[in-house]
């Protein structure tokens, strides 16, 4: 009998694959083999590749792709918990994401890893703080949680999984959305936020890579791990921590913190349906900081710059979604979805594909001896938190030049407008008349298109 190669012994150890099911698999090739012109006398089972007999294990459904890939590595741990990890999704805000299923019920989950280099103390309790607050969510526009637990050290949540991929990937592989598309994954997406909010969360982090779209336009809003509390009374662990992504910040949140509520989430929205229509965000090029002062103090680039399509009353639902006022914004998440209806009449079919191919493996299943991987895989930036204003505002003490004024950040913010579209002057509508002076520092790199 043959020696099993590393591969077979890896596969049998890993519990994937029974001693019928890699008979079968190696009776199927040798039985190729032998019809083939090339093989007159058959060939040897030492004779067939490692990777030869993935592929065919793959192929009658023994094991998936990613399995196989891993199992070629010399990884055996497949498991957490009850879970079986098929697939790895992606890097979620606060670690990787796997598709797996119960091994009893059969079910097909999302599951959450908090990352080793962070199971610490404060980040299994926030960990565990972000399974509390999904498991009292219950909306078809919020990604539901199932179940939690840890293997050894190994700390899980369990979601819903939703097939297809996210409206970041999505928008990067296939361009920016029609107005009808946009108007239909943010409504729903609205709609899902609009109950979050009723049930007393804010969730401070709204951006394309929160936002799982499937090919028939439902779209669910992902990651609540760093939602807040409408009540400011309950304890919060990031309270006076600037939560978000910079390139979906609202301005009121980079002058103090804690001035969150659920208009920030607005804020944050707008941000994300101007990105879907037209490919960009807001404030592209230049480091966190640089986006934040121009979340306060500057305007984006007329939505029509980018897409003609869009009308006038389009633009200026974005433009009373991302008022610099949090007193003028649109006051509620609900109000946003009725006003997004009309352009929502068509049915969505999105042809959302499998994750894009990157350049980057996919990670093995953690296990708790193994050596801690980076937290920030994958990010340019990572998301999250920053411990105060100024690591975005650039503040640094009193006595800096750099330090904003007290005037400077209790002032009013400027008025919604937008720098204008193209050979229209200094000067354009969207409900209102107002004069725009473009600032040379925006002249300087505005046109760098840079999609996060």
């Amino acid at each position: 009998m043959a020696r099993k190669s590393a591969f077979q012994h890896s596969a049998l150890i890993s519990n994937l694959v029974t001693q019928e099911q890699m008979d079968d698999a190696l009776h199927s090739l040798r039985q190729a083999n032998q019809n083939s012109v090339e093989s007159e006398v058959g060939i040897l089972e030492g004779a067939i590749s490692d990777t030869q007999l993935a592929e065919q294990l793959v192929y009658n459904g023994v094991i998936s792709t990613y399995q196989a890939e891993q199992l070629q590595s010399g990884r055996t741990k497949f498991n957490l918990g009850p879970y079986v990890i098929t697939d790895w999704i992606g890097q979620g805000g606060m670690g990787q994401v796997f598709k797996g299923e119960h091994v009893v019920l059969g079910r097909v989950s999302a599951i959450k890893v908090l990352p080793l280099d962070k199971s610490n103390e404060y980040a299994i309790s926030n960990f565990l703080r972000e399974i509390k607050l999904q498991a009292r969510m219950d909306h078809p526009n919020l990604v539901r949680a199932y179940d939690a637990g840890h293997d050894g050290k190994v700390h899980f949540l369990v979601t819903e999984y939703v097939p297809g991929r996210d409206l970041r990937r999505l928008i990067r592989n296939q361009g920016k959305l029609t107005v009808a598309e946009a108007a239909g994954v943010i409504m729903r997406v609205s709609r899902g936020l609009y109950y979050a909010h009723q049930q007393g969360l804010i969730h401070r982090d709204i951006k394309p890579g929160n936002i799982l779209v499937t090919e028939d336009g439902t779209a669910k809003l992902s990651d609540l791990g760093l939602s807040g509390f409408v009540d400011n009374d309950i304890e919060d662990p990031r309270a006076g921590k600037i939560v978000g992504t910079a390139d979906y910040l609202a301005p009121e949140l980079i002058r103090n913190p804690r001035d969150v509520s659920t208009v920030t989430d607005i804020y944050s929205l707008g941000c994300t349906l101007y990105y879907s229509i037209t490919g960009k965000v807001p404030f592209p090029g230049g480091s966190a900081k640089e986006k934040a002062r121009r979340h306060l103090n500057e305007h984006p680039w007329h939505p029509r710059q980018f897409n003609p399509d869009v009308s006038e009353e389009f633009v200026e639902l974005i433009a009373d979604m991302m008022e610099k006022d949090p007193q003028k914004r649109i006051q509620s998440a609900e109000e946003v979805a009725n006003r997004l209806e009309p352009w929502a009449t068509e049915i969505t079919h999105l042809h959302s594909q499998e994750l894009l191919d990157t350049p980057w493996h996919a990670p093995a299943v953690p296990v708790e001896s193994a050596g801690a991987v980076p937290s920030d895989m994958h990010e340019t930036q990572p998301d999250g938190y920053m411990e105060s204003a100024e690591a975005l505002t650039g503040t640094k003490s009193e006595t800096s030049q750099e330090t904003f004024s007290s005037h400077s950040r209790d002032a009013s913010p400027p008025p919604m407008t937008w720098l204008p579209e193209p050979d229209q002057g200094m000067k354009w509508t969207v409900g209102k008349a107002l004069a725009i002076a473009i600032p040379a520092s925006i002249l300087l790199g505005v046109l760098i298109g840079v999609n996060l």
